[in-house]
C-alpha cells in the first residue's frame, strides 16, 4: 500500500465541479488486483447531507483530487461513499473506488483549441496550465 496527502477534492456532477474544502485528506493506493483506492476526506459537517445522499443511493461518483503537491494535475477517480462519521463539528468521509484512466489526447486537444484563439505566448501558457489543472470538458472540433 502507498499513502498520499490529498490537497483538494472536487465532486464532479452535471452542474460542474463542487469543491469540498478539506481540513485534511489522505488517499491510499491499496495496490491489489482490483486496483482499489481509498480516499478519506475530513471536512466541515455542513457537507454531510451531500455525502449522505450518495451514501444512501450507492451512486458511483466522479471526483478529482490533487495529490501531494499543489501543482499536480487532478487525479480522476470513480468512487462510492462507503461511510460518514461525525467527529465533533466535522465529518470524516470514506470513499472507495478506482482511479480512472485519463484521456491520453486531452493535452493535445486542449492545445489545439487554444491555438485557434490566437493568444499571446504568455496567455497561451497560462490558459494551457489552467486547462490541464481544471480539465474542463472540451468541445469537439
Amino acid at each position: 500500500m502507498k499513502t498520499f496527502k490529498m490537497l483538494s477534492f472536487d465532486l464532479i456532477n452535471e452542474g460542474g465541479k463542487l469543491n469540498i474544502p478539506l481540513i485534511d485528506g489522505i488517499i491510499i493506493n491499496q495496490e491489489n488486483s482490483h486496483k482499489s483506492w481509498i480516499l478519506e476526506i475530513f471536512t466541515s459537517k455542513e457537507h454531510k447531507s451531500t455525502f449522505e445522499k450518495y451514501e444512501s443511493s450507492g451512486d458511483i461518483l466522479d471526483v478529482h483530487a490533487i495529490i501531494s503537491f499543489p501543482e499536480n494535475e487532478p487525479a480522476p477517480f470513480k468512487v462510492i461513499v462507503y461511510s460518514i462519521k461525525e467527529i465533533g463539528e466535522n465529518i470524516s468521509v470514506l470513499l472507495k473506488g478506482t482511479i480512472k484512466a485519463q484521456r491520453n489526447k486531452y493535452a493535445e486537444q486542449l492545445l489545439k483549441l487554444l491555438l485557434e484563439e490566437n493568444l499571446s505566448k504568455d496567455e497561451l501558457l497560462e490558459r494551457f496550465k489552467k486547462g490541464m489543472r481544471e480539465r474542463p470538458r472540451l468541445r469537439e472540433s
